[in-house]
C-alpha cells in the first residue's frame, strides 16, 4: 500500500512539473508575441500585425565563411619597394560579413553559363548576346612568344580544371555572376521552405518567367512572369476565415539572404590578413606581411617544413620551383584548397589568381572622411514606378545592352528584374549624408569635390572629358560605333601624353597571382585595371553582408570560456 501511495504521489509531482513547464512556455510565448508598443498580439490568427519574432541568426549562404568584423590597420605596414604611395596605413573598421571560402571556380561559373543557355537559348537571335556577354575571354591565355593554345579551348570547360579558379572574367561579368547567384540561392530557399512548389527552378523557367529576389520582395505578384500564384507551395497560402490568401516571404520573414556581391577592398584585405590568429585578448601581436603568420613564404611546421604556402612566381622568376620537393604545385593556376587556409578558414587569399574587389581605384584612401566600412564606388539607384504606382519589371522584349569600349556587348539587366534609374532630387534634397547618385569620385581632389563646383564653366581648351579623367590626365575611353551598314567602327585616344589610366571605370584588384612575385602576396598591395579588361591572372570571389549581431557566438567572461 505504501508503495502505491508513493507511486501516486510521484505521478502527481511529475504531472505538476509538466503542467508548470507548459504554462511557463505559454506565458513566455505570449510575452514574446505581445507588442510592447500596443499590447496587441503579434501573429494572431485573428489578424493584425504579422512578424517573425522567432528569428535567431542569419543563415550562412552556400560557399561562404563568416568573418567577424573589427578594427585593423589597412594598407602598407611592411616595405614599400614600389613607392606607389597608394596604400598608406589607415585605421579602418569593418563590419561583420561573409566571404567565399575559395575563389569562384570554373565549375561554379559553368553552372551559371548552363543556366543562361537553358533559359535564354543562344540559338535564338534575341538571346544570343546574353550568353556571349557572360562568356569568359579564353583568349587571355594566348602569348605571342609562347605555346598555350590548348588552354584557350580546355581551361574553362575540361574536367581537369573544374576546381581551378575561373579567369578571363572582367569586373562587370563578376558583378553579374554575383547577381545571378543571389537569385538562384534565394529561389532554392523559397522552395526548401515550401513557399513555392518543388522543382519550380527546373520545370517552370524560361525567358518569360525567371526569379528575381528584388522583384519578389518589391512586387511578388510579378515574379515568374506573373505566374507565381500558380506555383505557391504549402507555406505560400493560408486560410483566413473562409478564404485562402497568398503568403510571401518578405523582408520581415528574415528568410531570404542579402545579395552576393564582390567584397569591398577593406573587407577583402581584412579577411586576407586574418589577424584573429595573432590576437591576444584585445590587441594584435605584431604585424602580418602575408595571410599566414611569419615573414616567409615557406611553411615552418614540422610535417610540411619547407613547402610553399602559396602559388606564385618564386625567386627571380621561377613559376613552380624545381620539380619535386620545393615545387609549389603549379606552373599556372592550381586547384583551390591546394594550400592551407588562413586563420579565418579562407583559401588562396595570396597567390593562385589575383581577385577583383568592388572599389573604384584612387591613389589615396581618405580616412579623414570615413574610417567605417570604407568603400569608394557607391552609385545610388531606385526602382522605376509605373503609372499604376507599382515597380516596373523588365520584360524579355525590352533587353538593353551596354557596348563596352572593347566592343563586347553586356546585358544591363536580365528579364524579370526591376527597372532602375539613378536617384534624383527627390531623394537628395536637404540631405546631409549624400547629395547625388554617383559618388565614385567624391572627395578625390578634383574640381567636382570642391566648394566651387557650382562654377561649372568648361575648361579653357574646351575639353569636355569627364572630371576624373581630367584630374588624372587619363585617356578618353575607347568607343565602338556601328555604322549604317552594320560595320563596327573602333576609335581610341592616340595621345602619347597621357600619364595615367585612372577614371571612374577602373577597379581595384588584390592579392598576388601565379604570375606575380612574393611582393604582391601582401594583402595591402593594390593594383587596378579598367573594369572591362579580362586577364589570365585575375579571378574573383563573392561576399555577403552580415545582418544583425556582430558575432555568431555570444561572448563570455575570459575566465569562463574554457568551461
Amino acid at each position: 500500500m505504501k508503495i502505491n501511495v508513493l507511486k501516486n504521489e510521484s505521478m502527481k509531482v511529475v504531472k505538476a512539473l509538466v503542467l508548470c513547464t507548459v504554462l511557463v512556455g505559454l506565458v513566455a510565448c505570449g510575452r514574446n508575441n505581445t507588442s510592447r508598443a500596443t499590447g496587441w498580439s503579434i501573429n494572431s490568427k485573428k489578424g493584425g500585425f504579422q512578424y517573425n519574432v522567432e528569428f535567431e541568426d542569419q543563415e550562412t549562404g552556400p560557399g561562404l565563411v563568416f568573418i567577424e568584423g573589427g578594427t585593423y590597420t589597412k594598407g602598407q605596414v611592411q616595405d614599400d619597394v614600389m613607392h606607389d604611395w597608394n596604400n598608406s596605413p589607415t585605421q579602418q573598421h569593418v563590419m561583420s560579413f561573409y566571404i567565399d571560402e575559395t575563389e569562384v571556380t570554373n565549375l561554379m561559373y559553368m553552372e551559371y553559363l548552363d543556366w543562361l543557355e537553358l533559359v535564354f537559348p543562344k540559338n535564338d537571335p534575341q538571346y544570343r548576346l546574353i550568353y556571349e556577354g557572360a562568356l569568359p575571354d579564353t583568349l587571355v591565355w594566348r602569348n605571342q612568344l609562347g605555346y598555350l593554345e590548348e588552354l584557350t579551348t580546355n581551361y574553362l570547360r575540361h574536367p581537369a580544371y573544374a576546381e581551378y579558379p575561373v579567369v578571363g572574367v572582367n569586373w562587370i561579368q563578376a558583378v553579374q555572376f554575383a547577381e545571378w547567384r543571389t537569385n538562384r540561392v534565394n529561389e532554392f530557399i523559397l522552395e526548401r521552405e515550401a513557399y513555392i512548389e518543388r522543382d519550380v527552378r527546373y520545370n517552370e523557367i524560361d525567358a518569360n518567367s525567371t526569379f528575381s529576389t528584388d522583384t519578389y520582395l518589391k512586387l511578388p505578384q510579378a515574379t515568374y512572369g506573373g505566374k507565381i500564384d500558380s506555383l505557391l507551395g504549402k507555406n505560400g497560402t493560408e486560410k483566413k476565415d473562409t478564404a485562402t490568401v497568398n503568403v510571401y516571404a518578405g523582408v520581415e520573414k528574415g528568410l531570404l539572404l542579402p545579395s552576393y556581391r564582390l567584397p569591398t577592398e577593406a573587407e577583402w584585405e581584412y579577411a586576407a590578413l586574418a589577424l584573429v590568429g595573432d590576437r591576444e585578448y584585445n590587441t594584435y601581436r605584431g604585424k602580418k606581411k602575408y595571410p599566414w603568420s611569419g615573414e616567409y613564404t615557406r611553411s615552418s611546421e614540422r610535417r610540411t617544413e619547407g613547402d610553399q604556402l602559396a602559388n606564385f612566381k618564386l625567386g627571380k622568376g621561377d613559376y613552380g620551383g624545381i620539380a619535386g620537393w620545393s615545387d609549389d604545385g603549379g606552373d599556372i593556376t592550381v586547384q583551390v584548397k591546394s594550400y592551407p587556409p588562413n586563420d579565418f578558414g579562407i583559401y588562396d587569399m595570396a597567390g593562385n589568381v589575383a581577385e577583383w574587389v568592388s572599389d573604384v581605384y584612387r591613389p589615396i584612401i581618405d580616412d579623414e572622411a570615413n574610417d567605417f566600412n570604407y568603400y569608394r564606388g557607391n552609385v545610388y539607384r531606385k526602382n522605376v514606378i509605373g503609372e499604376d504606382g507599382k515597380a516596373i519589371v523588365i520584360s524579355q522584349d525590352e533587353l538593353v545592352y551596354d557596348t563596352l569600349p572593347n566592343g563586347k556587348l553586356i546585358l544591363k539587366r536580365l528579364p524579370g528584374q526591376l527597372e532602375q534609374v539613378p536617384v534624383d532630387e527627390e531623394e537628395t534634397f536637404l540631405r546631409q549624408n549624400f547629395f547625388e547618385s554617383d559618388n565614385r569620385n567624391y572627395r578625390d581632389g578634383d574640381r567636382e569635390s570642391t566648394r566651387k563646383f557650382d562654377d561649372r564653366g568648361g575648361d579653357e581648351d574646351g575639353d569636355s572629358k569627364p572630371e576624373s579623367t581630367l584630374m588624372y590626365d587619363a585617356p578618353t575611353h575607347p568607343k565602338v560605333q556601328v555604322g549604317e551598314d552594320g560595320e563596327k567602327i573602333r576609335s581610341y585616344d592616340r595621345s602619347s601624353k597621357r600619364t595615367t589610366l585612372i577614371t571612374d571605370e577602373v577597379r581595384v584588384y588584390k592579392g598576388g597571382s601565379w604570375k606575380d612575385r612574393a611582393y604582391w602576396l601582401d594583402p595591402a598591395q593594390r593594383r587596378y585595371l579598367p573594369q572591362y579588361i579580362a586577364t589570365d591572372y585575375i579571378g574573383f570571389r563573392c561576399a555577403m553582408t552580415r545582418l544583425g549581431s556582430k558575432n555568431k557566438i555570444k561572448k563570455t567572461a575570459r575566465h569562463k570560456r574554457g568551461r
